[in-house]
């Protein structure tokens, strides 16, 4: 009886552990906000909260996979404020490395009005 309760404990553990996300995503903004001198989650006028507002950025969070999304986001949040746009891409592991890349080629063709940053677990 004890063998299974262990193996099972052990396999819990290992699947925690190898998890893609090591903190959410409040973890990180709110670290690097605060770092930045800046405000986490601040409602807009339309009622949207932006991931961080600093004296010169509006800033959109998001794990590697959703930078596509995060692109928008920290457009329109700079549209709300009059604020440069700001991303801040999260980056679990080595592999993501290629979310980083697409972000910042895509900025970089379009010409977009964004700065963008990393953050590694």
């Amino acid at each position: 009886m004890r063998i299974p309760l262990v193996g099972f404990t052990l396999l819990l553990l290992f699947f925690v552990a190898t998890s893609a996300q090591a903190f959410p995503e409040k973890h990180y903004q709110n670290q690097w906000c605060a770092e930045q001198g800046g405000q986490a989650e601040v409602v807009l006028a339309d009622n949207t909260r932006a991931d961080c507002i600093t004296t010169t950025h509006a800033i959109e969070f998001d794990f590697g996979k959703k930078w596509a999304e995060a692109i928008g986001q920290s457009l329109f949040y700079s549209l709300q404020t009059g604020k440069r746009a700001g991303i801040v891409l999260i980056l679990d592991n080595p592999r993501d490395r290629k979310y980083w890349i697409r972000l910042n080629s895509t900025i970089q063709h379009f010409g977009l009005p964004i700065d963008a940053w990393e953050m590694a677990k």
